[in-house]
């Protein structure tokens, strides 16, 4: 009787209703969904209404359904040296070789870690499309130059290249400045030329970084969404969010072909997947001197060299930095500048931002009409408020419970680290992993869009205003292997003689946890909010698939009013408000990232001399301004 009373307490019944939330999350949210898609595949019906098994397959191979999957796969396999090239190039270029300006440089390179999606892609179609402002200042230069030039494939290809650098600056950065300089400097006093080093000793340190980067790669080309989307280049993803919202009234059973597709990124995910474990299995080694040196920058010897190595950094500076200039600077032009993609220095306004204008347009009868207020800015229209406010509390809410569910989780798996248990939770938290991100998403629509489904007390959470949980659904799944390789990390600097001592001091394992641990991995827990919610705010590809006028994202919100600018004289300026829409994105990632990385990343000697040198420059702010001593 005793033992039974101590095994009953509120640890024990936090433990059990734990276990059954997470079975519940698994099997509900991840597992049964993704069957779903799988078996719809073979229970489609051919034009008579007789089930066919295989009738979706034979249209693919019949069919231009085999053509996404192949753009996909070029797209993919080009990204991979593309981005590699100028990520690693870019990566040198600012922490390997002393290149003059490397911090302005650095600054430019990592423009894309502020915005990214919808909002670079748009970005870019500023500049380059066929009315762009600088297609139409070449076309202007050369008439014979092809203003339709950035569409398709290489529009995708170019845009694409240096939006997904932005892992090489945040990870083979951080490789690079962990090199030992011993070794470098070894190799040079043996006459080694500097490139010499970069391939025999540099190189072979970042090969595991790299790898892991080219995957990541090679999956974010595999599963282009925002890009090919709005630049008109057939892949997988979009059209599986065409296929979902289509009926065979359309065409023929489009729900099993999106769920084909959706299984063939799954595959093709997996592999990928599959062999980088078995890389990371191999472990990779280096041989370091006991007393680890600071990396020191590498002087390019070859006059030559320097200067094509000068010249080329720029030149990507400019790259990265037009894009991000030009759409602060029109944010603050009138809708009509906007529009004609003429830069007008005598007129500049916040009716982008804030405020209200009347715009009088002429109808299809040649009579004028005013629309009053139809001139708005992002914090002055409706609609955009509507989808920063549904955004910013989506967001938040699949955040945190991202990380509400990882913490629990990753204590439970250090507490169970020897047994079965806690290796299978693991796994079930990275399950989202080996799935893309559209598979996901489109087998929560297609799976609980009934109110035949128990799991969920039979609702349709697909209907209403019940897509809203579906999406923070969504959102925190996707989120959870990311955010458990983060925070898992971070339980690895807990040192076990503090929950040893807390439990000879009579504290429970609930106590322990709440008191001991969590004010350690805080700060880690927080970084990983702050960034997950920085990935949602801004996020377009899962808001398409559950595309609902009650689930409609901030993203597609703009991306909506662009595709009807002008329209009966609405949203006249949505360009202009697209670019303030941009600005405004910049700012608060920004403001996230310096609090991850800038503020956050501090330690504790770091945070000590700021916060004296903050004291020392008020005591001399009070000592000009306070009186004398007598």
């Amino acid at each position: 009787m005793a033992s039974k009373e101590r095994r009953i307490n509120p640890e024990w019944i936090l433990r059990i209703l734990g276990i059954g939330f997470f079975a519940y999350l698994f099997f509900g949210f991840m597992l049964l969904p993704c069957l779903n898609t799988l078996t719809s595949i073979f229970r489609a019906k051919n034009p008579s209404g007789e089930r066919d098994a295989f009738a979706v397959i034979r249209f693919f191979f019949a069919g231009n359904m085999g053509k996404y999957v192949w753009n996909s796969l070029k797209l993919a396999v080009c990204l991979v040296v593309t981005v590699n090239v100028v990520g690693i190039s870019i990566v040198l270029l600012t922490e390997y070789f002393d290149i003059r300006g490397a911090a302005v440089l650095r600054i430019g390179y990592m423009t894309t870690l502020i915005y990214s999606g919808v909002a670079l892609v748009t970005g870019y179609l500023f500049l380059y499309a066929p009315d762009g402002i600088l297609t139409t200042a070449i076309q202007e230069a050369f008439p014979g130059f092809d203003k339709s030039w950035f569409t398709g494939f290489n529009a995708v290809l170019f845009t694409m290249t240096f939006a997904c650098t932005s892992n090489h600056m945040l990870f083979l950065r951080n490789a690079i400045r962990g090199i030992d300089y011993n070794t470098v400097e070894a190799a040079r006093n043996m006459g080694a030329k500097p490139f010499k080093v970069l391939l025999k000793v540099v190189f072979p340190t970042l090969i595991p970084t790299m790898f892991s980067l080219t995957v990541m790669t090679f999956i974010t080309g595999l599963c282009a969404m925002s890009a090919p989307t709005l630049l008109g280049y057939d892949s997988i993803n979009p059209e599986i969010v065409r296929l979902a919202g289509s009926s065979t009234a359309d065409e023929a059973f489009p729900q099993a072909r999106a769920a084909l597709l959706s299984i063939i990124l799954a595959m093709f995910t997996i592999i990928l997947l599959t062999v980088l474990s078995a890389y990371e299995r191999k472990g990779h080694y280096l041989s370091v001197s006991k007393t680890k040196a600071r990396l020191q920058k590498q002087k390019i010897t070859n006059p030559a060299a320097n200067v094509l190595a000068h010249i080329y950094a720029y030149v990507l500076f400019v790259i990265y930095m037009t894009p991000v200039v030009m759409i602060i600077i029109f944010s603050f032009q009138t809708y009509s500048a906007i529009r004609m993609k003429k830069l007008d220095l005598s007129s500049w306004t916040f009716v982008n931002f804030f405020g209200t204008e009347d715009y009088e347009y002429m109808t299809n009868r040649g009579k004028y009409k005013l629309r009053e207020g139809s001139i708005s800015g992002v914090f002055s229209n409706n609609a955009t408020i509507g989808g920063i406010r549904l955004s910013f509390i989506l967001s938040a809410i699949a955040a945190f419970l991202a990380c509400i569910i990882v913490v629990i989780a990753c204590n439970y798996i250090f507490k169970k680290k020897n047994r079965k248990s806690g290796v299978v939770l693991e796994y079930a938290l990275l399950f989202p992993w080996l799935l893309p991100t559209i598979l996901i998403c489109y087998s929560y629509r297609t799976f609980f869009n009934s109110e035949s489904v128990w799991y969920v007390g039979n609702m349709n959470l697909y209907y209403g205003v019940n897509v809203r949980l579906l999406i923070i659904m969504a959102y925190t799944v996707t989120k959870l292997p990311f955010s458990l390789r983060m925070i898992k990390a971070s339980f690895y600097s807990i040192d076990e003689e503090l929950e040893d001592a807390a439990r000879n001091l009579g504290s429970s394992g609930l106590r322990t946890f709440l008191q001991v641990k969590l004010p350690i991995i805080l700060p880690s827990v927080l970084a990983v909010f702050a960034l997950n919610f920085n990935a949602l705010f801004t996020e377009y590809d899962m808001s398409a698939t559950f595309a609902s006028s009650y689930g409609t994202s901030y993203a597609m919100v703009i991306q909506a009013m662009c595709a009807e600018e002008g329209l009966y004289g609405y949203n006249v300026n949505a360009s202009g408000r697209r670019c303030a829409s941009t600005v405004f994105i910049m700012i608060v990632s920004g403001i996230i990232l310096y609090l991850v990385y800038g503020v956050g990343a501090r330690n504790l000697e770091e945070r000590l001399e700021i916060r004296r040198k903050r004291r020392e420059r008020l005591r001399r702010i009070t000592g000009l301004f306070g009186k004398p001593k007598a």
